[in-house]
């Protein structure tokens, strides 16, 4: 009797555990289920790609963790997605509203900016180096694979990273944009940079300066040797293009897309002929010690690969034509890579606004990485802007 009675004791115990032990799991699980499913939608995209260092997902991020990413440098770091490096993580105004600031708001807007009594100085770009990291020349980030990526009709790819179907961007990328450009002279294209600031490396070399935060403000050495490049090209073919050098990013780096939307709504006001807006930006990819040099060889000269960002509207970020921004993305993405093929990185399509609500000809453009050369970036705005005059005679409005 005794036996039957330790028996159910024994067993009472061991079930009475085991529901404590399921209760406990239950309870983890719905935990961290949220976690596990980001992690596991992570890896399954990453899988997707053939070049995973080219492609590494930061968007389910919230802007409070990437707040605090860890430094370029760190070991196992990617980034290759239009972030920027390491003090990009400041802000996160790609969703601001000052766009929708009437003209008086603007003009109280800009008396926010420093004051050139506060004005550090110039940031001057090296003169001296101490060598530290390698750097690996990537001949070309090549074709991808995958659910997420798609092949226009003449050449180039797109990465969809959005909840709209493939089919339906395809369709998308097949017709013109609605505007038409005016090769008479007035002002069709506008060439700003968000981020003025973000330079390169100052020549081919087999490592880089780790103290060098590729950032200056020496326009023969940031972006604006970029956007001359390619307004240069946009001239030669008899497009009226202005170049905006205003520096929005420094010396205060948060807010420079709030400042930037200021400098775009200016310019339209001044030239309402603009029909299209190039943010001018450079990527960033490197991780473990190492950053990538992306290059593609055109007529016996290295340039480096350049890659369209086209932004998707969420619901939350009123941009309703986002559509066609996307429809001149895909134009001009399938006019570079016919002309320079393994030029261009995918268009990344993903839920970002970077000002694009703006006009109907917004883009945003990352020429090379900072792993790249001056003069693989310079090389690479003139085939952008050689390539862009090409794709706009294809939409050029008829004299009258």
């Amino acid at each position: 009797m005794r036996r039957k009675k330790y028996h159910v004791l024994q067993r009472c115990t061991v079930f009475g555990t085991l529901v404590l032990l399921l209760t406990a799991g239950v309870s983890c699980l719905v935990q961290y289920v949220p976690v596990l499913t980001r992690a596991m939608s992570e890896k399954l995209s990453q899988d997707d790609a053939v070049s995973l260092e080219s492609d590494s997902e930061l968007s389910f991020l919230s802007d409070e963790e990437l707040e605090h990413m860890p430094d370029l440098f760190q070991p196992d770091f990617y980034l290759s997605e239009g972030f920027g490096i390491s003090d990009s993580f400041e802000e996160d105004a790609e969703n601001s509203s000052a766009s929708d600031l009437d003209s008086q708001e603007q003009a109280v807007f800009s008396e926010q900016k420093p004051k050139k009594d506060s004005d550090p100085g110039a940031k001057p770009y090296p003169e001296e180096w101490n060598p530290t990291g390698g750097i690996v020349e990537q001949l070309s980030y090549g074709f991808y694979s995958g659910t997420r990526f798609f092949q226009l009709r003449n050449a180039g790819q797109v990465q969809n990273k959005t909840a709209l179907s493939n089919q339906a961007l395809y369709a998308e990328s097949q017709l013109l944009p609605e505007f038409q450009i005016a090769f008479d002279g007035t002002p069709q294209v506008l060439i700003m940079h968000t981020h003025t600031t973000e330079s390169f490396e100052p020549y081919e070399r087999e490592n880089y300066d780790s103290s060098f935060n590729y950032r200056t403000t020496d326009s023969s050495k940031n972006m604006i040797m970029v956007g001359d490049a390619i307004a240069e090209q946009l001239e030669k073919a008899g497009i009226g293009v202005i170049h905006d050098t205003t520096i929005h990013d420094y010396p205060s780096y948060t807010g420079s897309y709030e400042r930037s939307a200021v400098t775009v709504q200016n310019a339209l006001i001044q030239y309402p002929s603009i029909k299209i807006v190039l943010d001018i930006h450079r990527d960033a990819i490197g991780g473990d010690g190492v950053i990538k040099q992306p290059v593609v060889e055109v007529n016996g000269r290295k340039a480096s690969q350049v890659m369209i960002i086209s932004g998707c509207d969420d619901g939350t970020m009123d941009m309703p034509e986002y559509l066609k921004n996307f429809r001149f993305a895909c134009l001009l993405q399938q006019q570079m890579e016919s002309d320079y093929a393994g030029f261009t990185r995918p268009v990344l399509f993903d839920y970002r606004k970077y000002n694009q609500n703006l006009t109907t000809g917004s883009i945003l453009i990352e020429v090379g990485s900072h792993g790249n050369t001056l003069d693989q970036v310079e090389y690479a705005g003139e085939l952008i802007g050689s390539s862009l005059a090409r794709a706009l005679e294809s939409i050029k409005q008829p004299e009258e």
